[in-house]
């Protein structure tokens, strides 16, 4: 039984870390704001986590992780996987604050192995993928990659009032995405 609220707790640190970060960067955010959300105290926090360094690791580790589960990759299906990015950020804008603080705060820090392990997956499909012809050859695996990622992120960092008058705006902009291989063919 113990275990059992040991694992709970850690959930609910987690996911407060994770709602704090995401507002407000490993800079601002605070961790007796992180322990109260999750319903206990500072000193639970730094046994199950060390400092505040390691709990932002561990939280976006954990958004990463949820991410990878959630979005997958299929090579022979790059629209698609497009459309589920958008999808993703979408429904969990937060997530993407969180890695957008990752970079801004973390930009050379120690690689995350899961993202790590991920990229040099991705980028071997890919390659595969070209050398079968099942995806466009005019440009790097790395480059293709960053390419459909950045389309599919588009619209979270434009400006608010970029296309609020548009009706649809989300089905619109999702078919856009979607129509990342006749933009990269």
């Amino acid at each position: 039984m113990q275990q059992r609220n040991a694992d709970r707790t850690r959930a609910r640190i987690l996911a407060a870390a994770i709602e704090e970060f995401a507002a407000r960067g490993i800079a601002g955010a605070r961790v007796d704001r992180i322990a109260e959300v999750a319903g206990c105290n500072k000193a639970m926090l730094y046994a199950y986590f060390g400092n505040k360094d390691d709990l932002f690791d561990a939280a976006f580790g954990a958004s990463v992780e949820q991410y990878l589960e959630e979005v997958g990759f299929d090579v022979d299906d790059l629209p698609a996987y497009a459309g589920r990015v958008f999808d993703y950020f979408e429904a969990h804008p937060e997530r993407l604050r969180l890695s957008t603080w990752y970079r801004l705060e973390r930009p050379s820090g120690q690689p995350l192995e899961a993202i790590v392990a991920v990229n040099h997956s991705r980028l071997d499909e890919l390659q595969r993928g070209m050398r079968r012809r099942a995806v466009p050859r005019q440009f790097t695996p790395v480059s293709l990659l960053s390419l459909i990622q950045a389309i599919a992120t588009s619209w979270s960092s434009m400006n608010p009032e970029f296309g609020v008058d548009e009706p649809n705006a989300i089905v619109r902009r999702r078919a856009v995405v979607m129509a990342v291989q006749k933009i990269l063919s």
